[in-house]
């Protein structure tokens, strides 16, 4: 991972060989023409983003872009939208705006956004490229990142989909004046994470500083998107499928996915979500003798002081509704789940030697 900055603006990239690709985060980067022009070549530009960015920001974009054809897919907003029909819908929208494989797609939104976006290129004429613009803090810190692309099934969340690298990620902080509050709490889930499973240094800033991001102080917050997405890139370097070390980044994700899933994507964010998913794998993992009680409090305290949930929803019929979602969590091997728990803060390890009935006692205590 190498590190840069310039001006008011910081960078680095994503290593992996010659499909390395650089991280660029700063102010005014969508009116940046020569900038987002750089990394799109001359060939035909399409852009996918969704009913709620589109009339904030995607003239600004095209602006930049230049391309006169302005060509342009505007999807619904929400998780519940993020499936094979919706897909088939920027598939056909390609088709009859005659795109070839030198076509580049830019996903200009959130993560439900960039995942299909990211899918759409890594299928279309079997594989174009395309570029993340994020506009929202969740996309910015850890969906944009990483190549991980697809679609829900109602079996599932993600169960569809594939790693596809994009050329480039261009993270505009502007967009983050005009994201709801809820959205923005819910993307400091993801920011939290980082400082529990892999920067113990980060977490303590985190707990210091917290209240500076709630009120969205620039400086703070270039600061913690940029440390997390150089966490999140190292990770990717060193395991880009998730065949090992990976799956940390999946920390409190199994049991999010179960609630999203159980609950149909309609009652939480996802980072929501993964915010209470990451108190439980807390819990269990103090319960189950690998973190300290002091380590489960001060990491509790920071989830807390995002104002992230910290019950499940009403609707929960039980803990095992959720067990049985996890049980076709992709972490699942030969039949067994596995689960990204804590040593100490900082300390992330994957694990399928766990007690199953205080799992299921410590689920049934957060409903």
């Amino acid at each position: 991972m190498n590190i840069n900055t310039h001006e008011d603006r910081l960078s680095l990239s994503v290593d992996l060989g010659d499909r390395s690709y650089p991280i660029i985060i700063g102010a005014g980067l969508l009116d940046d023409s020569q900038l987002v022009q750089s990394y799109l070549g001359c060939e035909q530009k399409f852009v996918v983003t969704n009913e709620t960015v589109a009339p904030l920001y995607l003239q600004q974009l095209q602006q930049s872009i230049g391309d006169a054809s302005r060509l342009a897919h505007i999807l619904p907003d929400g998780e519940q939208f993020k499936n094979l029909a919706s897909m088939e819908q920027i598939y056909s929208e390609l088709l009859a705006k005659k795109c070839s494989r030198d076509v580049t797609l830019v996903a200009l939104g959130g993560g439900v956004v960039g995942d299909m976006t990211g899918f759409a290129a890594a299928t279309y004429q079997r594989g174009v490229s395309f570029i993340q613009v994020p506009t929202t803090l969740l996309a910015q810190v850890d969906s944009s990142v990483g190549g991980k692309t697809g679609v829900n099934h109602p079996g599932g969340k993600n169960m569809i989909g594939a790693f596809y690298q994009p050329r480039a990620v261009l993270i505009d902080t502007d967009t983050l004046a005009t994201l709801p509050g809820r959205e923005f709490r819910a993307g400091l889930a993801e920011v939290i994470k980082y400082g529990l499973i892999c920067d113990q240094e980060f977490l303590a800033w985190l707990a210091a500083n917290m209240s500076r991001l709630v009120q969205r102080d620039a400086a703070a917050l270039q600061f913690a998107i940029h440390r997390s997405c150089g966490c999140k890139a190292g990770v990717v370097a060193a395991d880009e499928t998730e065949s090992g070390i990976r799956a940390i980044l999946n920390f409190g994700h199994t049991f999010a996915h179960a609630v999203e899933t159980a609950t149909h994507y309609q009652q939480w964010l996802h980072g929501e979500a993964v915010g209470f998913g990451m108190l439980v794998a807390l819990d269990f993992s103090h319960r189950s003798g690998f973190l300290s009680a002091q380590d489960f409090q001060m990491g509790a305290e920071v989830i807390h002081a995002a104002g992230l949930p910290s019950k499940a929803p009403a609707s929960i019929e039980g803990a095992q509704q959720i067990l049985d979602f996890m049980a076709v969590d992709k972490k699942v091997k030969q039949g067994k789940l596995r689960l990204v728990l804590l040593r100490e803060l900082g300390g992330a390890f994957v694990t399928a030697d766990f007690d199953a009935d205080l799992l299921e006692k410590t689920i049934q205590d957060y409903l």
